[in-house]
C-alpha cells in the first residue's frame, strides 16, 4: 500500500490542502468566487434592465408606427376628399365659363344679325334712294324737279333707316 502511486498521490493531496487551509488559501478562492457570482449576477441583472427596455423601445416604435399609420390614413382621406372638392369646383367653373362663353357668343350672333339687318337697310334704302333718284330725274326737270328730288331723297332715308 505505500508502494502504490495512488497512496502517495493522496497524502500529497492531503498535505496541500492542509497547507492552502493554514494560508487561507480557501478563504481568498470562496472570496474571488463570491465576487465573480456577484458580477456575473450584476451583469445578468443588467442585461434583464436592458431586455426590458428594448421592450419598452420596442412597444414605443410600435406604438409610433401605428399612430404614424393612422395619421398617413387620415392625410390620405383628406388629400382624396380634397382633391374631390378641388374637381368639384373646377367643373363648376368651368360649366360657368362655358355658360358665359355660349352666353357672350349668343350676344355677338345677335349684334351681327342686327348690324346685318342694319346693313341691309340701308343697302336696300341707298338703293331706293338712287332708283328714285333716278327716274325723278328723267321724268321731272327744273328747279321743282331738284326741290322734290332733295325732299324726297331725305324722306326716304329717314324711313328706311
Amino acid at each position: 500500500m505505500f508502494f502504490d502511486p495512488e497512496t502517495w498521490v493522496a497524502v500529497a493531496f492531503v498535505i496541500l490542502m492542509v497547507v492552502f487551509g493554514y494560508l487561507g488559501v480557501f478563504k481568498s478562492v470562496m472570496t474571488a468566487l463570491d465576487h465573480r457570482a456577484e458580477r456575473i449576477k450584476a451583469e445578468l441583472d443588467d442585461a434583464l434592465r436592458l431586455k426590458q427596455e428594448a421592450a419598452k423601445v420596442l412597444a414605443d416604435y410600435k406604438a409610433r408606427g401605428a399612430s404614424a399609420e393612422r395619421e398617413a390614413q387620415d392625410i390620405i382621406a383628406n388629400a382624396k376628399s380634397e382633391a374631390q372638392r378641388i374637381a368639384a369646383e373646377a367643373k363648376a367653373k368651368m360649366e360657368d365659363f362655358v355658360a358665359r362663353r355660349t352666353k357672350t357668343a349668343e350676344s355677338k350672333i345677335a349684334l351681327a344679325e342686327a348690324q346685318a339687318l342694319a346693313d341691309v337697310r340701308a343697302a336696300a334704302a341707298e338703293a331706293a334712294v338712287q332708283a328714285a333718284s333716278t327716274i325723278l330725274s328723267q321724268s321731272v326737270k327744273g328747279q321743282v324737279a331738284d326741290d322734290l328730288l332733295a325732299k324726297g331723297i331725305t324722306e326716304v332715308r329717314q324711313k328706311l333707316n
